[in-house]
């Protein structure tokens, strides 16, 4: 009877030390995960900043020459605007006071 429940605490410390052995496994394997995900992302910023530093230059010469299309535009438009109200801008205040007057 010694022998049997000797051998039943013999099994119970054994499988306590599995246990353990287990869950401090499993505290390695959260550990390493973590620390593998720094990595991970460590390793994927610095590839992205090297990517936005190498693209930076094609991209402000591409937002400059858009830019310089789109100012051109507005230079354009800004002319004939003017232009046209030293043509007709005496016409269009007589007309504006017209219509708020006659209004």
């Amino acid at each position: 009877m010694k022998d049997m429940i000797k051998e039943i605490v013999d099994i119970d410390h054994e499988a306590q030390q599995i246990t353990d052995e287990a869950q401090q496994e499993k505290l390695n394997s959260a550990d390493e995960i973590s620390k593998r995900r720094e990595e991970i992302r460590t390793k994927y910023l610095a590839r992205a900043r090297k990517r936005i530093e190498k693209n930076e230059p094609v991209e402000r010469a591409a937002a400059e020459k858009k830019w310089a299309v789109t100012e051109k535009h507005y230079t354009e438009v800004r002319k004939k605007l003017e232009a046209d109200y030293s043509t007709h801008g005496d016409q269009w205040v007589k007309e504006l006071v017209s219509r708020v007057l006659g209004a």
